[in-house]
């Protein structure tokens, strides 16, 4: 019973929160909840390319991966680029880094055409709609090509990620592990619960 009166007491000042931030956004008319939720992509009409941002368009252009590669990237298979930027702390040698950088140009040079190519791709589509001549028979054809891009985008990235694991022991991919934040250093949670 009282666990059950202590959750109310804490509910109840959060529930009169929410209650004034409500007010408060339905007394601003096209800010409220409810018209936001009825025009999500308003403010993408502008748009040059209605399907991408400029900051996709930009990190297409740039070769970035995007996420494209969070399958390798968050299962033990260190990014050339973030591999140079932690090269002094995980104990790089010439030869790696060396090996390292051109594995990063060689991605940044498959990457970026497959990029441009995909943005060309979405252009395209979008015009298509745009000028109201799109066909089911065009429509298959431009999301086909898309999608080939895509995944030959995501490729690229990919293997390149697979490739430096041949490159680095497992003590430096531990140690890219730490520093990319997805695993603590040896020892630190012991000394975390110590100060509990």
């Amino acid at each position: 019973m009282i666990r059950i009166l202590l959750g109310i007491a804490v509910l109840l000042p959060m529930s009169n929160v929410v209650l004034a931030q409500s007010h408060t956004n339905q007394g601003h008319g096209s800010h409220s909840p409810t018209s936001q939720a009825h025009a999500p992509y308003a403010e993408m009409k502008d748009r040059a390319i209605k399907a991408l941002s400029e900051q996709q368009i930009a990190d297409l252009k740039a070769g970035k991966g995007m996420g494209l590669a969070l399958p390798a990237e968050l299962n033990g298979y260190p990014g050339p680029i973030h591999v140079l930027e932690f090269a002094d702390q995980m104990n790089l040698s010439a030869e790696q880094r060396a090996r390292t950088s051109e594995l990063y140009r060689s991605m940044k040079d498959e990457a970026v055409p497959l990029g441009e190519r995909l943005i060309e791709s979405e252009a395209s589509l979008d015009r298509l709609f745009a000028s109201r001549t799109i066909t089911p028979a065009a429509l298959d054809t431009a999301t086909n090509d898309i999608a080939r891009l895509q995944g030959q985008l995501r490729q690229t990235h990919l293997k390149y990620h697979l490739a430096m694991v041949d490159l680095l022991s497992s003590e430096q991919i531990r140690r890219y592990r730490q520093m990319r934040g997805y695993e603590q250093p040896a020892g630190a949670h012991r000394h975390h619960k110590s100060h509990h």
